[in-house]
């Protein structure tokens, strides 16, 4: 079974293709499942499209739903188009996204936290100057988020739980029991972590999360599946098989994917 739950497309700001180009480029790579999941709008602000170059405008939000839904049926006899969202985690926000979501027919959510004290993962120098004590807090403060958002129930899938380290490389060796302990909560939620190959794209290299961290989320009996965070429709399953590969190894046996929110499981 080949499928590949997070991929993105213009309307976000950042990736590159329509929708319609993600379902014929998977068609093509035979997969049998694609989903389709671009960044949620920052519903909380007033303003339609708040950051233009990071998520969708609130007035696209459903024609992206109806967009997806119309693909659903026109390539139904080619792939199995899957409707999915990837959304901010805003602890303040929650009910607010959550109303957004309730009823809309997702087959899954993936859950992301994006901001930690305000400030985006990915910014370049938020780590300058800080001691190794406010490292640890703010690694901490991270896991924290991610903790929570397993357990506030709106997700099935939780987004790159390691993408701090994208362009801080040594936020890995940040020393803490963190980690642990949040992938024990994920585990007694039963929400699923995704392999997410985008972190090749940046300086960390590799994927999300790093084997070590898998190797914990199987002793706590964290589902797993799959996602590549493709911007372009050529990055679709990007290293499918070689993580496939390395979770046999790891010693997992089956990994999963959501239809109309349920898990499907899948050998590996």
């Amino acid at each position: 079974m080949k499928f590949d739950l997070h991929t993105h497309h213009q309307r976000c700001g950042h990736a590159i293709g329509t929708i319609e180009d993600y379902v014929k480029q998977a068609i093509q790579y035979d997969l049998q499942y694609i989903g389709i999941s671009d960044h949620s709008p920052y519903f909380y602000s007033d303003e339609d499209h708040l950051f233009p170059t990071i998520a969708m405008q609130k007035s696209e939000f459903i024609p992206y739903i109806e967009e997806v839904l119309r693909l659903k049926k026109k390539y139904e006899d080619k792939i199995h188009v899957l409707l999915g969202v990837e959304s901010d985690f805003f602890p303040k926000h929650i009910d607010l996204y959550r109303n957004q979501y309730i009823n809309q027919p997702f087959d899954y959510i993936i859950g992301s936290v994006h901001y930690v004290s305000d400030v985006n993962i990915f910014k370049k120098g938020r780590w300058e100057g800080l001691s190794s004590a406010e490292q640890r807090g703010v690694k901490e403060e991270y896991y924290s988020l991610i903790e929570h958002s397993a357990k506030s129930g709106l997700f099935q899938i939780l987004g790159h739980i390691d993408a701090m380290k994208g362009f801080y490389p040594a936020f890995s060796e940040i020393q803490t029991d963190v980690i642990d302990n949040t992938l024990k909560i994920i585990g007694q939620q039963d929400v699923a972590i995704e392999i997410n190959t985008s972190g090749s794209t940046k300086d960390c290299g590799g994927w999300y999360p790093a084997d070590d961290i898998l190797e914990r989320a199987l002793f706590h009996d964290v589902s797993v599946t799959f996602g590549s965070d493709a911007h372009t429709p050529e990055r679709i399953c990007d290293d499918f098989e070689q993580v496939q590969t390395r979770l046999k190894e790891i010693g997992y046996r089956e990994w999963v994917y959501f239809v109309e929110k349920k898990p499907v499981k899948t050998s590996l």
